[in-house]
């Protein structure tokens, strides 16, 4: 196992320099998926959520989220995102909603965080809107999906569909 980058040589937390590192185009992709009762999701796709646009909401978190990401998670660079879009599909088999986040940037470090902070907030900010309905949404299986550039190369979960 490799050492951890941001722990120095006596245990303390700190923030890894980057600054040598050549700058290349890095993309993440990450999934997460909101699972209702299918009446909370026929009332979601009808559009009649009592807040409003839960796509719409729940797409603009995801984007604002992931623009501050390096503000949420500890030691996290701050990063010129490039291209940051959340999709939000239907899937009556869930039942629910699958959402996914794809982030891009020309940089030193990868948007792996980013793109998981997007799925996250868009996940929170659609159980936020529907909760008034639907109390036992869960919350499930965010995760990073593939990212590509970068010293440690390309990454694909074995069960990526796209």
């Amino acid at each position: 196992m490799s050492r951890l980058t941001h722990l120095g040589a006596s245990g303390e937390a700190s923030m890894v320099d980057v600054g040598d590192k050549e700058e290349t185009m890095r993309t993440a992709m990450a999934e997460g998926a909101v699972v209702m009762q299918p009446e909370t999701l026929a009332t979601i796709l009808a559009g009649n959520a009592k807040k409003g646009d839960v796509f719409g909401a729940a797409r603009i978190a995801g984007i604002m989220a992931a623009k501050r990401t390096h503000e949420l998670i500890p030691l996290c660079h701050p990063l010129p995102l490039t291209k940051l879009a959340v999709e939000i599909e239907p899937d009556e088999a869930l039942p629910g909603l699958r959402i996914s986040a794809l982030a891009r940037v020309t940089g030193r470090t990868g948007v792996e965080m980013e793109a998981l902070t997007a799925v996250s907030v868009a996940c929170l900010t659609i159980y936020d809107m529907a909760k008034a309905i639907d109390r036992s949404m869960t919350i499930t299986d965010i995760r990073l999906m593939r990212k590509t550039g970068g010293k440690s190369g390309d990454y694909r979960r074995d069960d990526d569909r796209t």
